[in-house]
């Protein structure tokens, strides 16, 4: 911080996405129209697994449903005030509501993070262990990981977002970003913010790495037994089982994974915001399609609650 320049901060003004200025207004239809097809993708997703009794019974499909209800949270946490910041001249958000917004993004990433891991190793039993799987992975086992994978997300990051909103700040209350994302809100503390640094890179590496390299040994040894197959045929056949959680993980672990080993000194202010809008409106609007274009049991029940969806014409006497 600037020395002298102490005016304490009672709230933040976001300055958005720069490149959205000049045409505000076609910038607005366009991110609607994306948050309104990640919605709907995503309710149908979860309302598919609901309804359709073989699929829910079915560990995959229950982590499919609780990966669909986070990236329309994710995306509904974020996208609205994006398209309100769109339209008014007063960018602001409370100091309250920032640290709400930080918390619940961030409970979402790392949950997602671990749900991903957990659908991994739900592969890696399904090909590499396939009599044993309804023993490994019962009812019981899914509802567990998946449980899991919620109360890492809430309780691991609520002592950093507390941490950091304990901190005093001051200065300009000005953050160059479209939503209250941690690396832009800890910059505008006043003191020195090394400690928190310090828990970022802890549960970085512990809680989002850790899951990572779980799903990187899963393939590791899914791919391993897939090529001890006998014929081409089954080959295809098991890889295909667990082609769309491999998309999904790329997508999600991709940018991610830029964001964590890029160096500090290369990172620009339009990187950091391209890679936040394809974690916040991209990513959660494939991944429905991904798994539905995919998979054919997905396809099939999606196809089946799209058509008990539609008003029915009755037929003619």
């Amino acid at each position: 911080m600037e020395p002298g320049n102490q005016t304490p901060v009672t709230e933040f003004v976001l300055e958005g996405l720069p490149n959205t200025r000049q045409f505000p207004s076609l910038f607005f239809l366009l991110f609607v129209l994306l948050y309104l097809l990640t919605l709907l993708g995503n309710a149908l997703t979860l309302l598919t697994v609901l309804s359709n009794a073989r699929l829910h019974a079915l560990p995959m499909y229950c982590f499919l449903g609780h990966l669909s209800m986070l990236d329309a949270c994710l995306s509904s946490l974020v996208v609205p005030q994006l398209l309100v910041h769109l339209l008014v001249e007063e960018k602001t958000i409370s100091l309250v509501a920032c640290a709400a917004q930080m918390y619940v993004f961030t409970i979402m990433g790392l949950t997602e993070c671990c749900l991903l891991a957990g659908m991994a190793y739900d592969r890696y039993v399904a090909i590499c262990r396939p009599l044993h799987y309804a023993t490994i992975m019962s009812g019981r086992a899914c509802v567990l990981l998946a449980g899991a994978s919620w109360v890492i997300g809430i309780t691991m990051e609520v002592a950093k977002t507390m941490w950091i909103f304990s901190l005093p700040f001051c200065g300009s209350n000005r953050i160059p970003h479209f939503f209250c994302d941690v690396e832009p809100v800890r910059k505008k503390a006043c003191t020195d913010t090394w400690k928190i640094e310090i828990l970022g890179h802890f549960v970085s590496g512990l809680f989002i790495m850790s899951p990572f390299l779980l799903i990187l040994l899963s393939y590791i040894l899914i791919i391993c037994t897939i090529l001890r197959l006998p014929s081409a045929e089954s080959r295809h056949k098991a890889f295909s089982t667990c082609s769309s959680h491999l998309m999904v993980v790329t997508l999600f672990y991709g940018t991610g994974l830029i964001i964590y080993l890029m160096p500090k000194s290369s990172s620009t202010l339009e990187t950091d915001q391209m890679i936040s809008l394809l974690n916040t409106i991209v990513s959660p609007l494939l991944s429905p399609i991904i798994y539905t274009l995919r998979n054919k049991e997905v396809k099939g029940a999606f196809r089946k609650t799209g058509s008990l969806a539609l008003p029915q014409t009755p037929s003619p006497l």
